[in-house]
């Protein structure tokens, strides 16, 4: 029975793996690939806590804990990036924002 769910496992981890990397390569923007980068360090991360469940130690803790600040520290500067280059002005999903009208000409 022990083995059967570890191959659920195995599968349904190496799925989202392979998900992740596909938007990563895919995009077609760059929060999409963030998203997706930060899937694949999740998705590492409960293949090193499996990992530790099956051999029954904790010694991968602390590469855990790194990864984890590592996708933080990424998704804000992306989202920091992300903010100053659309001038930090949020638009409602499925919005366009407003075009800025030219001076000197009527429209």
């Amino acid at each position: 029975m022990t083995d059967i769910i570890l191959i659920v496992v195995g599968v349904l981890l190496a799925f989202a793996a392979g998900a992740s990397v596909f938007r990563i390569v895919r995009g077609p923007a760059i929060l999409d690939r963030m998203i997706a980068s930060d899937m694949l360090v999740t998705t590492l991360i409960l293949v090193l806590g499996t990992e530790m469940v099956v051999h029954q130690h904790t010694r991968t803790i602390p590469i855990m804990i790194v990864l984890a600040i590592t996708a933080v520290f990424a998704s804000m500067s992306v989202a920091r990036y992300v903010s100053k280059q659309g001038g930090g002005k949020p638009t409602m999903p499925g919005t366009r924002p407003k075009q800025r009208q030219k001076r000197g000409k009527a429209q």
